[in-house]
């Protein structure tokens, strides 16, 4: 019995360090299964979450999270490692116009981020 609650309060813990961000014209996104790192030179991009086996990116512009279907992981290795990551994100992800080449609009929202 006693292991039984000690389990439950684990699985209780867990779930309360659970983070998850509000991802605009989307919805609630778990980042339990990302990768993320803040970015802290003067960028409006300030954090940067992926999830290399959905190929599912994160990304917070000032303080707005929008996420990024079908990205490769060398695009995201690009973007964190990019000079200027502002013009980095607007040139190879957003690209011209909304529909982008990684535009969730566009391409598949992995099934587990499905709402």
């Amino acid at each position: 019995m006693k292991t039984l609650v000690v389990a439950i309060l684990g699985m209780i813990c867990q779930l309360a360090l659970a983070e998850s961000v509000q991802v605009k014209y989307h919805g609630a996104v778990s980042l339990d299964a990302f990768t993320c790192a803040d970015v802290s030179d003067n960028s409006d991009v300030s954090r940067i979450c992926y999830d290399k086996a959905e190929r599912y990116m994160v990304i917070r512009l000032k303080t707005t999270y929008y996420h990024y279907c079908e990205i490769d992981a060398g695009t995201v290795q690009g973007l964190q490692n990019a000079q200027s990551k502002r013009d980095f994100f607007e040139s190879r992800i957003r690209g011209s116009g909304k529909d982008g080449p990684f535009d969730c609009r566009t391409k598949p929202i992995p099934s587990k981020y499905r709402r």
